[in-house]
């Protein structure tokens, strides 16, 4: 049997039951890949879930707020697509009367929809005969046909893309760009890939190789940036300090609690560092260090670190981007994980901080 045949006989076997695979529906399709592009199909699906049954139609979707989307996107990290997606959601109101497009000339069109997922659209909602190219159909045609080019450099690209290309022709695009997509992450895993019982064992030419831990390869990632947030938590009048952050950093448009970012970790023993404290709080205010986490982005790592106030003042003539709001209040605004997971452990009963 060819490649496209044998993996397409094994993903009628093994597919996973997943809702958007039982609809044609370019709306509820387009939700579910940009939900789960960065995020496994166990983390995605209850995200679905929450915006197909807030949001079932995309006019729906375009009369949400952007605090809306965030609230729900909540947890999901790279919070730039969940904007895109209110964005595009407006797009097809404005440019399409409503009615999502299928095709893929009409979908690259919109913002945030690139080369993959107008192609999957196109292909899963219309049959039209676009290749996609995720992580996981890089790993499987790398390995397979020993493709050894950066898939991240241009040429690499053009190389795959070409190909899978070719290998769409002539197979109904909605099962085969399903079926290699599948095969990629259940049979042809990143690590331990199942070999042993892989149907395309014996013309993989990675594992005739011995390189299915070197395929495919990738040219390396930016460094990654190391930061220190010094957050602060206070309580007053049954009120808690809330920052809205701005544009031009992570978390754009999301709240947390009064910041001060160091160049290293900072301690209470630091005479500058609280010296800055009071100046921002008052210098009657007393500190207490509460809890440290790290918090892993993509290309950051912060060291992020609450500490408790009490006895403080601040100026919210001066600090203008600072509130103060209910427990209540706070639950409903979307803020990053760090702060909802801080709120889960230990705001919700109102302790004294």
């Amino acid at each position: 049997m060819s490649f496209q045949t044998e993996i397409i006989k094994w993903y009628k076997i093994n597919k996973r039951d997943l809702p958007w695979r039982s609809t044609t529906d370019p709306y509820v399709i387009w939700l579910s890949e940009i939900i789960l592009q960065q995020t496994r199909v166990e983390q995605g699906l209850p995200y679905f879930n929450k915006f197909l049954e807030n949001f079932p139609t995309v006019k729906a979707f375009a009369s949400a707020t952007e605090n809306e989307v965030l609230k729900l996107w909540q947890g999901l990290g790279y919070y730039s697509r969940g904007r895109n997606m209110l964005y595009t959601a407006k797009q097809v109101m404005e440019m399409h009367n409503g009615n999502f497009p299928k095709a893929y000339e009409k979908l690259i069109k919109l913002k945030g929809i690139g080369d993959y997922t107008a192609a999957a659209i196109s292909s899963f909602s219309n049959n039209e005969s676009k290749a996609v190219l995720d992580g996981n159909v890089f790993r499987v045609l790398s390995r397979y046909f020993g493709i050894e080019e950066p898939i991240n450099s241009t040429n690499g690209k053009k190389i795959f893309s070409s190909l899978a290309q070719k290998l769409i022709e002539d197979h109904k695009p909605s099962v085969y760009n399903q079926a290699i997509m599948e095969f990629g992450a259940l049979q042809c895993k990143p690590k331990s890939p199942a070999c042993n019982i892989c149907p395309l064992q014996f013309g993989c030419f990675a594992l005739k190789n011995h390189k299915v831990d070197v395929l495919p390869v990738k040219l390396k990632k930016v460094k990654v940036r190391e930061r220190w947030f010094n957050y602060f938590v206070g309580f007053k009048d049954d009120k808690i300090l809330i920052k809205q952050r701005q544009a031009g950093d992570i978390w754009q448009q999301m709240y947390d609690f009064p910041l001060i970012e160091t160049n290293d970790v900072a301690g209470l023993n630091d005479n500058d560092f609280t010296a800055t404290i009071r100046e921002m709080f008052g210098n009657d205010v007393k500190i207490k260090s509460l809890v440290q986490k790290k918090h892993i982005l993509t290309h950051q790592i912060i060291y992020v670190h609450f500490f408790g106030l009490e006895n403080y003042m601040i100026n919210f003539n001066v600090h203008t981007d600072i509130k103060s709001v209910t427990l209540e209040d706070l639950a409903t605004l979307p803020h990053p994980k760090v702060i909802s997971d801080f709120f889960e452990l230990y705001l919700q009963n109102k302790p004294n901080i």
